[in-house]
């Protein structure tokens, strides 16, 4: 078994156990937290589906503050389960949502990753090729924007197999610097066209149709 079809079997798995949460509300064996817990695992398992097929599924940011949802219910509920006196159908519900919610929230947690291809548009994998190529040939690459209301200077390069954006952008006493650092080219190339007033076509105007050299 490959790690993709054990993956759309755990996504299966929890989808069965929604089924089986409304068909117990359904049939009278819940409660109105169990309306507020299966609500909430509606989400999770939507958001488990996209992640295990590589699909975006609402947004990058929504992931990892659901995921800290899913902590506070676990931790809730651990409350709960010390400190009252749950039912039968209570204590089953109370059981289920901590042993079963806890995989989901890690998993979660990492879908809410923006450094992945899953969250980049074709342009910005299109980009991170280019800038990838760029990179083994040239092995560092600097682009200055000095003409512009906001002049920014970028240098890039890669450092084992991740890739390091350094950014000076403004001039005098606005100027501001930063550094960020990524796992994939697609997040380098979305970094540098929405923070750093550059292009990923500035790279290869200087260097496939201009200089060599940094």
């Amino acid at each position: 078994m490959n790690l993709q079809r054990a993956y759309i079997l755990l996504a299966i798995f929890y989808t069965a156990l929604l089924i089986v949460g409304v068909i117990a509300v359904v049939m009278g064996g819940g409660t109105t937290f169990s309306l507020v817990q299966l609500a909430i695992g509606v989400v999770a398992v939507a958001g488990l589906w996209g992640y295990f097929l590589g699909r975006q599924v609402m947004s990058w940011r929504t992931w990892r503050p659901f995921a800290g949802l899913l902590t506070l219910s676990i931790v809730a509920n651990l409350w709960l389960l010390f400190t009252t006196s749950p039912s039968s159908a209570e204590l089953t519900w109370l059981l289920a949502n901590i042993i079963f919610t806890t995989l989901p929230t890690l998993l979660l947690f990492r879908y809410g990753n923006r450094d992945q291809d899953v969250w980049a548009t074709p342009g910005e994998i299109e980009g991170g090729r280019t800038l990838s190529g760029l990179l083994e040939r040239q092995g560092e690459l600097k682009v200055e924007k000095r003409d512009t209301a906001r002049p920014a200077t970028v240098n890039v390069r890669r450092e084992g197999e991740h890739y390091r954006a350094s950014v000076v952008r403004g001039q005098g006493d606005a100027e501001e610097r930063f550094e960020e650092r990524f796992q994939h080219p697609s997040t380098l190339a979305f970094f540098i066209e929405r923070f750093t007033c550059n292009e990923v076509g500035d790279f290869v105007a200087k260097y496939r149709g201009g200089s060599d050299t940094a």
